[in-house]
Parts: C-alpha cells; sequence; structure tokens
C-alpha cells in the first residue's frame, strides 16, 4: 500500500480525531478500530507495521495507551500543534458527551430498554476487539512467514501464550508484558526482525 505524503491541515487533524472520539462507543477496541480505518486505511497516512510499533511503544509505557498513540501520531502528522490539535480533537468532543451521558444514564439505568441496550452493546463490543485483534496479528504473521517456518511458530506460540496467561493463570498484563520482553530479546534476534517503519521508508526511497 502507497502512502500518502502526512500533511494535513491542524484543521482537518481536529476534524479527524473528533470524528474518531464522537463514534467510539464501546470503549478502546472501537477507537483503535476507528483510528485504523482512518490514519491507514483511509488517508493511507500510516502503514499497518508503522501503527503496530506506536502501539508497541504505547503498550511499553504506562499509562493510557491511547492517549499515548494519539500523541505519537499527532506528533508525525503535524509535529507539536499536531499533538495539540490530535489530543484536543479526540478528548474534548467525546469527553463533554460522556459526561452529559453520563448524567442522563443516572436518571433512566433502571429503565428496562436501557438494560436491554446494554446486553447488545456487549457482544458488538467483543465483535469489534476480534477485528482489531487480527487487524495486529495478520501483518505480524505474514512478516513471520517470510521469515521461515520456525519464526512463524515461535510467533504463534508466543501470541497464546500470552492470551492463555492472562486468560487461565490471571497473571498480571505487566508480568505477561515483561516475559514477551524477555523471550522476544532471547529468540527474536535483531538481524532477523523486520525493519522499522522508518528504515523501510529510506529503503524504499
Amino acid at each position: 500500500m502507497k502512502l500518502q505524503d502526512p500533511r494535513p491541515s491542524k484543521w482537518l487533524l481536529f476534524r479527524i480525531w473528533a470524528s474518531v472520539g464522537l463514534q467510539s462507543f464501546g470503549g478502546g477496541a472501537s477507537t483503535t478500530f476507528l483510528i485504523q480505518r482512518a490514519f491507514i486505511e483511509k488517508h493511507r497516512w500510516l502503514s499497518m507495521e508503522e501503527f503496530m510499533y506506536f502501539w508497541n511503544l504505547c503498550v511499553l509505557t504506562p499509562g493510557i495507551n491511547l492517549v499515548a498513540l494519539t500523541v505519537l501520531i499527532g506528533k508525525k502528522l503535524g509535529g507539536v500543534w499536531g499533538i495539540v490539535v490530535s489530543l484536543a480533537g479526540l478528548l474534548l468532543p467525546s469527553a463533554a458527551i460522556t459526561c452529559l451521558l453520563a448524567a442522563t444514564f443516572l436518571q433512566v439505568e433502571n429503565v428496562a430498554a436501557v438494560q436491554a441496550v446494554l446486553r447488545g452493546v456487549i457482544p458488538a463490543t467483543g465483535g469489534i476487539m476480534l477485528i482489531v485483534g487480527l487487524n495486529f496479528a495478520l501483518p505480524l504473521i505474514r512478516r513471520s512467514y517470510k521469515e521461515g517456518v520456525l519464526y512463524l511458530l515461535a510467533s504463534g506460540v508466543l501470541m497464546i501464550a500470552c492470551a492463555l496467561a492472562i486468560i487461565l493463570l490471571k497473571l498480571s498484563v505487566i508480568i505477561v508484558i515483561l516475559g514477551a520482553i524477555l523471550l522476544g530479546a532471547l529468540f527474536f534476534s535483531p538481524g532477523r526482525g523486520s525493519p522499522l517503519p522508518e528504515d523501510e521508508e529510506e529503503q524504499g526511497e
């Protein structure tokens, strides 16, 4: 996929992030999916590999991952002012609506129709999380396939092991991430790994 020149205007960047924030019903999974669709599929300012690189950086740092991701994308597309307008677009409109909805919900939370709506939101959110997970996994699987069967097998085992550690063993996410970092350092040598997005862009020039 050929990327477009990532130089949107500040106003366009604000409108895109505001649209993401206002549509992101269902939590972080829906927000992540909307970011992927806006910046990777629609405007082609990011590749999926670069998005995953940014996301991995956010996972390695404390705090809210989506806020950190917004900062990284805003910095890439607009520098310091890109960070400012991206955060403002994502947080301000959606925060105002969330406050209004929370105040309204306290008045109607026991209504049967409202409870039915909430029961429908849960499976919808699960479906969105599945799509987001597949979007993350497919580029990794394709890259691992190119590196060889053993590399692909190791990547698959690591993904399954992390999922089982959280679901069955109830391990802390911090422990799982630190364990994945250690295993990656041991079994995925830098010489065999794929280049970072910046390196790929330089090689393509």
